[in-house]
C-alpha cells in the first residue's frame, strides 16, 4: 500500500469512529432531542464527506474529533453531533431546495449536498466563502450555488425553500428567514444570547403557521449581520 492510500485507509477509519461517537451520543442526548437514533442517510453522508478536508491544515489531525475547531476568522466548524442532528431535524428529501446560512468552509454544505436537490449557501467572509466553493467543487459536488452576503436576510433571489440550516447564532430568528421559508417547510437554527442559545426547530404548516420547539442548549458562533 502506497503512503498516499494508507492516509485514505486512515482517514476513513477515523470517519467510521466518528460516525460510530455520532450515534453512541445521540443515544445520551435523547432524553433531551427525542432523537436517540438518527437517520441512516444522514450517518451515510458522514461517513462519506472528508471533514479533514474542510478544516485547515494544522487541524487536520483532529478532524474526527467530536468537537468543533477553529477555522479562522473567530469562526468554527461545527461539532459532528450537532452537524449531523440538524441534518437529521431537517427531513430531508431528495427533490429539497436548502438554504444554509454560515457556509464556513463548507462542510455543512457539503453534508447538505448529498441529500438535496439543490443547497444555496451565504457566508459573509468572502474568504471562507472562497476556500468553501473550492473544497466543495474539489469533492465533484455540482449542486451547491455560492453568496457571500448577510445570512439574516437569506437568498431572496432563490426563494422559498423547502428547508433552512442556519450553523450561527443570532438573538433572535431572522424575519427574512422565516418569510423565504416555504409552507410544510422545515429550519434548523441556534439563537439566543450567547451563554444561553437553544436550537431551534422551526416548523411552518400549509396555512403558513410556524411552530417552533426548543431541541437542546448550544453554542455557536454568533450570526455576522451587515449594517
Amino acid at each position: 500500500m502506497s503512503t498516499n492510500e494508507s492516509i485514505v485507509s486512515q482517514y476513513s477509519e477515523l470517519r467510521r469512529e466518528m460516525v460510530e461517537q455520532i450515534a453512541r451520543h445521540a443515544q445520551l442526548a435523547a432524553h433531551e432531542t427525542g432523537k436517540g437514533i438518527l437517520s441512516e442517510t444522514v450517518l451515510e453522508a458522514m461517513n462519506t464527506v472528508p471533514r479533514h478536508e474542510f478544516v485547515p491544515v494544522e487541524m487536520r489531525a483532529y478532524a474526527y474529533c467530536d468537537s468543533p475547531l477553529p477555522i479562522g476568522y473567530e469562526k468554527t466548524i461545527s461539532q459532528p453531533y450537532i452537524v449531523a442532528l440538524m441534518t437529521d431535524l431537517l427531513d430531508l428529501q431528495a427533490e429539497d431546495r436548502v438554504l444554509d446560512v454560515g457556509t464556513g468552509l463548507g462542510y455543512q454544505a457539503a453534508i447538505l449536498a448529498k441529500l438535496a436537490e439543490r443547497v444555496y449557501t451565504v457566508e459573509i467572509l468572502e474568504e471562507l466563502s472562497d476556500g468553501a466553493r473550492r473544497r466543495i467543487t474539489e469533492q465533484g459536488s455540482i449542486n451547491v450555488e455560492f453568496l457571500v452576503g448577510d445570512g439574516s436576510k437569506g437568498w431572496p433571489k432563490h426563494a422559498p425553500f423547502d428547508k433552512i440550516l442556519v450553523a450561527a447564532a443570532p438573538d433572535l430568528i431572522p424575519t427574512p428567514l422565516l418569510g423565504q421559508l416555504k409552507p410544510g417547510g422545515r429550519m434548523v437554527i441556534p439563537a439566543g444570547i450567547a451563554d444561553a442559545q437553544q436550537l431551534m426547530l422551526v416548523e411552518k404548516n400549509e396555512k403558513g403557521q410556524l411552530n417552533v420547539e426548543e431541541i437542546l442548549p448550544v453554542r455557536f458562533s454568533s450570526l455576522t449581520v451587515s449594517h
